[in-house]
């Protein structure tokens, strides 16, 4: 009878007490390998009952999002972004998509140069016949107190000639030669009512003080030659109009 009986660990069963070829212990009954839930649900945002919240189906929606298949419409057929109507949803991508072309400068120019032939002309005229005439380089206080008077009045006829216009039609005789108009910056619509005569006091009525008035005059008619995306003078900013072509 042989001796060589097999030792330990040499093709028979492995010691109970070997770290190393331990099977695993299995979990209690209804619990997890890596201990039992926190009290309150599961952990990291789980769903109660298993699964995950990034595992629900493709077609459903978080409670209180759109319905499946997009965005909600619009309310009254508008922006569903309900900003800017010429940009983007964060009103920056292009402020004049969807709008005219900008009215160019120069037919800009001319229109008020067309107006001011058409109204401020025939006035100081009549006004110069009336007050029996004056010297505009003069510093005699009657002389210059007629030169007022008749710059008042051109002023004031001017006035009411361009918040007639542009509230009725939104361009002048000069604009409509050049084929340009005056719209609400917000939606192109005729600056009726108050946006009109407010345009039109901005460009006018600060012509009546004695030099600062002029100067006033001169920044605001500038604006538009660096004002960016839209091109605006003061008095456009004021009533929030644009000037666009019509060609």
């Amino acid at each position: 009878m042989s001796t060589d009986q097999p030792g330990p660990g040499a093709g028979g069963e492995p010691p109970e007490d070997d770290p190393f070829l331990k099977k695993p212990q299995e979990p209690p009954s209804g619990g997890s390998p890596y201990g039992a839930e926190p009290a309150g649900g599961p952990p990291y945002g789980g769903r109660p009952g298993g699964g995950s919240p990034y595992d629900r189906p493709a077609n459903s929606t978080p409670q209180g999002g759109p319905p499946p298949g997009g965005m909600p419409p619009p309310p009254y057929g508008g922006d569903p972004y309900g900003g800017n109507p010429y940009g983007d949803q964060y009103g920056a991508a292009d402020p004049l998509a969807g709008m005219p072309p900008l009215a160019g400068r120069g037919r800009r120019l001319v229109a008020r140069i067309i107006d001011w032939i058409i109204v401020c002309v025939p006035v100081g005229l009549i006004m110069s016949a009336i007050v029996g005439g004056f010297d505009y380089w003069t510093t005699d206080g009657t002389e210059t107190g007629r030169q007022a008077s008749v710059s008042l009045v051109t002023m004031l006829v001017y006035l009411v000639y361009e918040g007639l216009m542009l509230t009725s039609r939104g361009q002048t005789v000069g604009k409509m030669a050049m084929k340009i108009r005056v719209g609400m910056l917000e939606d192109g619509a005729v600056p009726a009512g108050q946006a009109g005569w407010v345009r039109a006091a901005v460009y006018t009525l600060p012509e009546i003080v004695p030099c600062c008035g002029f100067i006033f005059w001169l920044v605001n008619v500038l604006w538009c030659t660096w004002d960016r995306p839209y091109q605006q003078c003061l008095h456009d900013k004021t009533a929030k109009t644009v000037v666009v072509s019509t060609a």
